[in-house]
């Protein structure tokens, strides 16, 4: 720190302005001179008038004493005496208090500075202080407790400087969060301890909640869990029941608390009388009543009250009437035991949408968010308008969460100013990652999207994707509103190669690669609010090759290598394919919906010129319920056909291409591998065992699997979303247990690859013999292999039965005898799995964390059904970082 201030110091107390004591002992005397020692940055006259000692007035032992208290009243000084007290010759010696040249705070990791800092009085540049200090102790230990940090002990030190300076030190020792050790309740008989317990939301420390905050002790919590305790007894019937105190008792070590409720009770009251008031006309209170959720003479139930004041709040709102009041009134008998209610409906105006407000938009522009509002000025009021308003703008995804449009009284009774505002979030995503994935092994994106386009709700998106088995380069462009009609119109450029693996074990052997190069045009035109048509035309240009080397001989693909399933598979083709989707979609988000339902039924036909000709048709559904308490149940399924319109299949042929065809497993099914479920052929190879039998490899490392796909398949989900505590949802975690089941089915079983010769011995053993095919060169030659005839060029290959020529066809010189070169396919056994319908079946539990080193996402999944030659996995996961 810098010098002392030279210039006067603020922050001194007030001096006192009162007259010098009049004293009237005999003996006193008079002081004859007055002067101050000591002081550096206060002037002697400051010094003085803090005390009310002048210049010839008379003095005692007392007034000495007074004017000492003073000087330590005013907290300017660490030292102070008076001497010359016998002569009248009064002098003041001070010792002024330091200047603070810093504040530090030591030890604080789970409390930043910044908020200590706001919080304590001592600054830089101020006077020092004890007094001051402890204060500052005292606001620091609150701040902890605020964070449930009771054990938090604050050591002040003070480092002295020159110029009378001090570093002011404060020493954190924050001590572990207090837990809730124990709740315990007094008075219940009804309910057992854990049931009033769950209906909490502090929660007894136990290993099991490791990562809930729920279990640190939050003095506001408390008083919101004895709320929670009486909603639970209003819901079960019991109207009178009340807590009668709530202590919370630290331990002596500080280091958690003991909870402890008393309770009581009372009856259990039954529902009365349940009738509606309604003094506006156009409600039929009978019918109203009729529509209530609860009937006389149920368990009395607080919840539902409150859900029928709601209901008929927004029954009142379909109407067009924006501001209804609907106040129960409450009867209880106490000797029957039971709770009449009136649910009485003030008069109210219908109202009108006056205006429709849009505050906080900074980019994106009015008419992006108006065309989602379902009401317009002048319009009649409706409730379900507003909500429905409120869903299409949450499933922007381009505001903040939890947007809400709000209804205020406009300029008459009969007006309602609809306001809506906005905070913005970022739209824009530039992505460059580098992850690994179980399915692709190590993964390069970068992608970069903008969803909402110059303010105008456009989608603009560029991907690059690359990995062992996948690159692909894609362009998109979707224009929500085409000449500002509710027409939505998009375009999307792509190269796609692809490649296909069989699973040797745990090697991963690459058969086809399939590179597609297109485009597709796409349009939406909603029908109703919520149905909408979506057409498309796609063009794309196939490539389906095998590596040569690997699997063709003489030229051709072979089928002992591939399999014919592949060898058909090859070539080059172009795809013209038109298509719809027929859509209801009512879901409150597209982000994370937590209620209503989406339908599609899409097809797509392939033949509108080009060199393929198919139909493709799926079906998809889904339905979204909030359980209450964070929990979110959903249910889905999804169902797809394709079938060739080149002809009827024939034996072993199945007329749609490997590429086209469905395939099921990781990510949609967990609980299988990728491509894990359905059609496949699995090739077993023969070995020797110790007695010198032959026998067929059982070892999954050594036996092939070729996934074939499907011509149809079914997939079902049920998933509940489990809420977590807050400590959880700050680290970014959001689990699920779900169940699937599905299957993939529905393909022409192939024909053998090849039939391999067999030997029988004299003791009736069978032994599969392999399979030698001659070799021939680019002109269908057979070649030879030279013999040891010719030790000159033995071992070469040529076109020469007799002699060598090392140019193909050409003329043969000398008179070796050559072997017919060929190749030796070893016997191998080829399995068709996979062609039932029979459901497989699945439970398991994802974790979505939003890392800090990027998105990941774990699942553990059970398969508890499955049919011979599926490839089951129980554990699964995806990360990536971005930089």
């Amino acid at each position: 720190g810098g010098p002392a201030a030279s210039g006067p110091v603020t922050n001194l107390p007030r001096p006192s302005d009162a007259p010098a004591p009049v004293v009237t002992d005999p003996n006193a005397k008079s002081i004859k001179t007055l002067r101050v020692e000591g002081a550096q940055r206060i002037e002697p006259e400051t010094v003085l008038s803090y005390t009310k000692l002048r210049l010839g007035i008379k003095y005692t032992a007392e007034t000495l004493d007074q004017a000492l208290k003073d000087l330590q009243a005013s907290e300017l000084f660490a030292d102070y005496t008076i001497s010359g007290v016998e002569t009248g010759d009064i002098v003041v010696h001070v010792r002024e208090n330091p200047i603070i040249n810093r504040v530090v705070f030591e030890g604080n990791k789970h409390l930043k500075e910044d908020k200590i800092t706001k919080e304590v009085k001592l600054k830089p540049r101020q006077i020092f202080t004890r007094t001051a200090v402890r204060q500052d102790v005292g606001r620091i230990i609150e701040l902890y407790r605020r964070q449930g940090r009771f054990a938090a002990i604050v050591s002040p030190k003070m480092v002295a400087l020159d110029q009378n300076r001090v570093d002011v030190i404060f020493e954190v020792s924050e001590g572990p969060k207090s837990k809730v050790r124990q709740i315990n309740i007094i008075g219940n008989e009804v309910f057992s301890d854990s049931k009033l317990r769950d209906q909490m939301v502090t929660k007894q420390s136990r290993w099991f909640r490791l990562l809930s905050s729920s279990t640190s002790y939050d003095q506001d919590r408390l008083s919101y869990d004895q709320q929670k305790l009486r909603q639970f007894y209003l819901t079960e019937g019991y109207a009178d029941f009340r807590v009668t105190s709530a202590v919370a008792e630290l331990t002596p070590d500080k280091k958690d608390f003991i909870i402890t409720y008393v309770v009581e009770e009372g009856k259990r009251y039954r529902f009365g009388d349940l009738t509606v008031d309604s003094e506006i006309r156009d409600f039929d209170n009978k019918k109203l009543a009729a529509t209530l959720p609860m009937k006389k003479d149920d368990w009395y139930n607080a919840k539902q009250v409150e859900d029928s004041i709601d209901n008929l709040s927004k029954t009142a709102g379909l109407f067009g009437y924006a501001f209804t009041e609907v106040n129960p009134e409450y009867t209880p008998d106490h000797d029957k035991l039971t709770m009449a209610v009136n649910f009485h409906i003030a008069q109210a105006q219908r109202t009108y949408v006056e205006r429709v407000e849009i505050n906080g938009n900074t980019q994106t522009q009015d008419r992006v968010i108006r065309r989602e509002i379902r009401l317009a000025e002048g319009d009649a009021f409706n409730s379900f308008q507003v909500k429905r308003s409120n869903d299409r703008i949450n499933s922007l995804g381009y505001f903040q969460d939890k947007f809400e449009i709000k209804q205020n009284q406009g300029t008459a009774t009969d007006r309602v100013i609809l306001e809506s505002n906005i905070e913005e979030k970022p739209t824009g995503q530039l992505e460059l990652s580098l992850g690994y994935s179980s399915l692709e092994q190590f993964i390069v994106q970068a992608n970069i999207t903008q969803r909402n386009f110059r303010g105008k709700g456009q989608e603009l998106r560029a991907g690059i994707n690359y990995s062992y088995y996948s690159k692909s380069v894609e362009l998109g462009f979707t224009e929500p509103y085409l000449f500002n009609k509710n027409i939505a119109v998009g375009i999307d450029l792509f190269r796609r190669d692809y490649n296909s693996f069989n699973q040797v074990g745990d090697n991963r052997q690459t058969t086809y690669s399939n590179v597609s190069t297109g485009f597709q045009i796409r349009a939406g035109m909603p029908l109703t609010e919520y149905w909408q048509i979506a057409p498309r035309y796609q063009l794309s240009y196939d490539e389906v090759g095998l590596d040569q080397a690997t699997y063709f001989t003489n030229g051709v693909c072979d089928p002992l290598k591939a399999g014919r399933y592949l060898c058909e598979a090859i070539g080059n083709r172009l795809t013209s394919a038109v298509g719809y989707s027929l859509i209801y979609d009512s879901l409150n988000s597209r982000l994370r919906p937590t209620a209503g339902q989406r339908f599609a039924f899409s097809q797509d036909i392939a033949g509108l010129g080009g060199a393929v000709r198919y139909v493709r048709t799926r079906i998809e559904a889904s339905k979204f319920k909030s359980l209450g308490s964070g929990f979110v149940f959903s249910l889905s399924g999804e169902a797809g056909y394709i079938r060739s319109l080149e002809g009827s299949r024939g034996p072993g042929i199945d007329k749609v291409r490997i590429t086209d065809r469905f395939t099921l497993g990781e990510p949609q099914f967990h609980g299988f591998d990728i491509r894990g479920i359905g059609p496949r052929i699995k090739r077993a190879p023969y070995t020797t065992d110790a007695d010198g039998n032959q026998i067929l490899v059982t070892d999954k490392n050594q036996i092939s699997d070729d996934a074939l796909g499907g011509d149809a398949y079914y997939l079902t989900r049920a998933e509940l979303e489990l809420p977590l505590g807050a400590g959880a949802r700050e680290l970014g975690l959001r689990p699920s247990i779900y169940v699937q089941a599905g299957s993939l089915f529905n393909l022409v079983r192939p024909l053998p690859t090849t039939g391999f010769p067999t030997i029988t011995d004299v003791n009736g053993k069978v032994t599969v013999l392999p399979i030698t095919t001659p070799v021939v060169d680019s002109s269908g030659r057979q070649l030879y292999l030279v013999s040891a005839e010719d030790a000159t060029n033995v071992g070469l290959v040529t076109t020469c039965s007799i002699g060598y020529s090392s140019v193909g066809g050409g003329a043969c010189s000398g008179s070796s005898t050559n072997s017919v070169y060929q190749t030796s396919t070893a016997p191998f056994k080829e399995t068709y799995y996979g062609g039932t319908s029979k459901p497989r079946l699945t439970v398991g539990i994802g974790v979505n964390w939003a890392s800090p080193f990027g998105p990941l996402r774990i699942d553990i999944a059970k398969a508890l059904l499955s049919q011979p030659g599926d490839d089951k996995k129980l554990v699964t996961f995806n990360v990536g970082t971005t930089f």
